[in-house]
């Protein structure tokens, strides 16, 4: 295997707000990620931190504005003979980065690493892409006793719809920050409070920390939403890699404790098995940024034992899936989830939930958030963005 790391996106990643943002909306920017303890990038200076979190975003705001050319230098990596060209260009950014691969890293070490949505970031630079204005404003709030920022349309009028928002990084790495691409361009696309959850991570604590988190704030948006300027039912869910594994262990918690069912879940290349041999893990030994070594390094970090990998809240294939809401899964081709993704969306249909499956040909894990430079990711946005409002008109 080659030395690769994996720096989530939809796994989560430790990378610069300014990318977050900006990535996931077709014309989005980012969002501060000096604001989170756990921050490996500096992107914002000390001084602009102590602002508001929209003071600090707006200071490093980072989307697609003005677009430039988006093209590879060298030729295609052996492992993706069909790789997008706009996509191979991040990934040759990602991999100038020279990161250690996550099995030899702890996962301290492994969160200063530069990730994939830093490796946006440089390209945007590099192609001399700019934001546009920001339309939304955020706040960092505690909310059933965990860390999570809230973004505001600045347009329209409340009680919006709201989307709690869960992002990537194996459970174990990565910040809101990372993923505040995401978070924007579901705010700014479907006219939403979008409340991303900062859930604790392993191994400083185990399965099911991040599940109880993840559950505990989405109980509080559906009694409080009024409160966040919200609508209680018009409450939908949404995440990335191990975030979409949240969002659909959600969903089932919900129904099974009896609490309102969100409206709608997109799950975007979620982590929804516990199976490392499955074809996609077996084609994807060398992929950037998640690779099936990267993979079993998340579960080594989170689990407990290997049994827990057999719950139904993480091996989500074999759950009962009967009840969930209507949901949406996007898919990359270079991915070692691939084929759990399409597994869950199988078996969500033959359960009678009605499923959106749609996998993006030359594409890899983390890309939805790098919408100012793949178009597949602005194309991927726009299906998620059109679900959710449909869902919550």
């Amino acid at each position: 295997m080659k030395r690769l790391s994996f720096r989530p996106s939809a796994l989560a990643w430790v990378v610069a707000p300014a990318l977050a943002g900006g990535l996931l909306l077709s014309s989005c920017n980012s969002n501060p990620k000096a604001t989170e303890a756990d921050k490996t990038v500096t992107v914002v200076p000390k001084e602009v931190t102590k602002a508001s979190d929209s003071a600090a975003v707006t200071a490093t705001a980072s989307a697609q504005g003005s677009t430039g050319a988006v093209k590879p230098t060298g030729a295609k990596p052996a492992w993706g003979p069909n790789i997008k060209p706009e996509m191979q260009a991040v990934i040759e950014q990602f991999m100038s980065f020279k990161n250690k691969p996550l099995p030899e890293l702890t996962a301290a070490q492994a969160r200063k690493q530069p990730s994939a949505a830093d490796a946006a970031m440089k390209q945007m630079r590099l192609s001399n892409i700019t934001p546009p204005p920001m339309n939304c404003d955020t706040a960092t709030k505690t909310l059933a006793g965990v860390k999570s920022r809230i973004y505001t349309p600045k347009g329209g009028t409340a009680p919006y719809p709201v989307i709690v928002y869960y992002h990537g990084g194996g459970w174990v790495i990565a910040t809101n920050d990372t993923y505040a691409a995401s978070a924007q361009a579901l705010c700014e696309k479907v006219g939403a409070v979008v409340v991303s959850v900062e859930y604790r991570k392993g191994p400083e604590h185990k399965f099911p920390a991040a599940h109880d988190d993840a559950f505990a704030v989405y109980q509080y948006v559906v009694k409080n939403a009024a409160s966040l300027k919200g609508d209680p039912n018009k409450v939908a869910l949404a995440g990335e890699s191990a975030g979409g594994g949240l969002a659909c262990a959600v969903s089932m918690m919900a129904r099974d404790r009896k609490v309102a069912l969100p409206k709608y879940q997109v799950l975007v290349y979620p982590i929804a098995g516990y199976d490392l041999n499955t074809p996609s893990y077996q084609k994807n030994t060398e992929t950037a940024p998640l690779n099936k070594g990267g993979m079993a390094w998340f579960f080594k970090n989170y689990l407990r034992t290997p049994a827990d990998g057999k719950d139904p809240r993480i091996n989500l294939v074999a759950a009962n899936l009967k009840g969930l809401p209507p949901t949406t899964i996007i898919a990359a081709e270079y991915d070692p989830l691939m084929s759990e993704g399409k597994t869950l969306a199988d078996k969500l249909s033959a359960a009678g939930v009605k499923v959106n499956y749609k996998l993006y040909d030359g594409t890899t894990h983390e890309f939805f958030g790098m919408a100012a430079v793949v178009p597949e990711a602005k194309d991927a946005q726009g299906v998620a963005t059109n679900d959710l409002k449909g869902a919550l008109k």
